[in-house]
């Protein structure tokens, strides 16, 4: 049994491989976290992102959705000079809209939680992919997950970024076969 080739042998990447990604998420603050760094890690890799987290994490005051959609022109412009995060004025624009998006959607009294996992009827779908090649970058359950998203003002959750986030948060098992993270988050 091999641990899912795509972590490599980089330490940060093995734990978050072997102590995170895929481990079913309900926590809103949490899944909202991912939601950020998967929107902010759009057209670069994933280890990029996961090196900086601990910045945003500093940054954006924990991922703390009310101080965030409170950021005015001056806060944003401070992040985009901080050089520990990616200085994109879209994907930082769109951290702070998400996270008005976010309150919008707990004043209507719906979760995150409720939201996203409703699309999968509560449980994550355990895949059964034997090589990377198989493991898609979209599928209709994330299309129709980002025009939601969409919808209720969310920005940076297109389908494949969608994905991503399913793969993170445990919404889908796609761990590899041969992976013992597989059966292990199969099992419950």
């Amino acid at each position: 049994m091999e641990r899912c080739p795509w972590c490599g042998t980089d330490p940060l990447y093995v734990a978050y491989h072997d102590q995170e990604w895929g481990v079913p998420e309900h926590d809103d603050r949490r899944l909202f976290e991912f939601l950020l760094l998967e929107g902010a890690q759009a057209g670069l890799s994933w280890i990029t992102v996961l090196r900086k987290r601990e910045n945003y994490r500093r940054a954006l005051d924990g991922f703390d959705p009310e101080k965030i959609a409170r950021y005015g022109e001056r806060k944003r412009e401070q992040l985009l000079q901080d050089a520990g995060l990616i200085r994109n004025r879209l994907k930082m624009k769109a951290a702070v809209g998400n996270a008005q998006a976010y309150l919008d959607l707990r004043e209507a009294g719906q979760t995150l939680d409720a939201l996203l996992w409703g699309f999968v009827d509560g449980a994550p779908r355990i895949n059964h992919y034997r090589s990377l090649s198989e493991v898609p970058a979209v599928t209709p359950t994330a299309e129709a997950m980002s025009r939601e998203l969409k919808k209720k003002g969310f920005r940076f959750v297109g389908p494949t970024i969608m994905y991503a986030f399913m793969q993170a948060a445990g919404l889908v098992n796609d761990h590899l076969i041969s992976c013992p993270r597989h059966r292990q988050l199969s099992d419950g």
